[in-house]
């Protein structure tokens, strides 16, 4: 294959940043963790220090010592998957020194809304369940949204009973906030 067809980077020791959330922080502020996010964080970096860079490193050491490495995928490869590797570590490990973990389950019997919260609402007569979470936790699918989305920045400071009208990227929303709890997230589930 050219190489007119790679992109690549001249410099090996240049960043190119492909993590889309590198910058999507406020400035001067601290990263908002719940204490399950924390924990994944924590265990990703300390997997990809103890169990994948190791393995890769020991890759990238024995395709060296097979001689020519111009052509040498097991090489080539390894030394891209080490460039990622360190790259995510950079990431992760940049996120955490900023990090501030919120613990939700200290708010209850509050019923405002806060960092971590659990709340129901109305729009339309359909019910959704939304948890404010951290940047590095959302998970659209299982209703958990970043505390700095449109929707989490009108919910916050909100108490159940409350109406919320805020513009979101499809148009002007009108929700109905029903309730509002504290509750510990599912528990940390680790793949092995």
């Amino acid at each position: 294959m050219s190489k007119a067809f790679v992109r690549e980077s001249e410099n090996e020791d240049e960043e190119v940043d492909l993590s889309a959330s590198n910058t999507d922080l406020p400035p001067h502020t601290p990263n908002y963790l719940t204490p399950r996010g924390h924990a994944r964080m924590v265990a990703e970096l300390d997997h990809l220090l103890r169990v994948e860079r190791p393995k890769v490193v020991e890759t990238v050491s024995w395709a060296a010592s097979n001689g020519d490495r111009s052509e040498n995928g097991d090489y080539i490869y390894g030394k891209r998957r080490l460039r990622e590797i360190d790259r995510r570590l950079r990431f992760l490990t940049k996120r955490l020194e900023i990090a501030q973990v919120v613990d939700p389950t200290l708010q209850s019997g509050n019923d405002q809304i806060f960092f971590g919260a659990q709340v129901t609402v109305e729009e339309d007569d359909q019910t959704y369940v939304y948890t404010i979470v951290g940047r590095d936790e959302t998970d659209p699918g299982c209703g958990h949204i970043s505390w700095i989305s449109p929707l989490a920045r009108a919910l916050l400071k909100q108490r159940a009973g409350d109406t919320v009208r805020f513009m979101s990227p499809a148009g002007l929303r009108t929700l109905d906030i029903v309730d509002v709890h504290y509750l510990p997230l599912d528990p940390l589930i680790t793949s092995p």
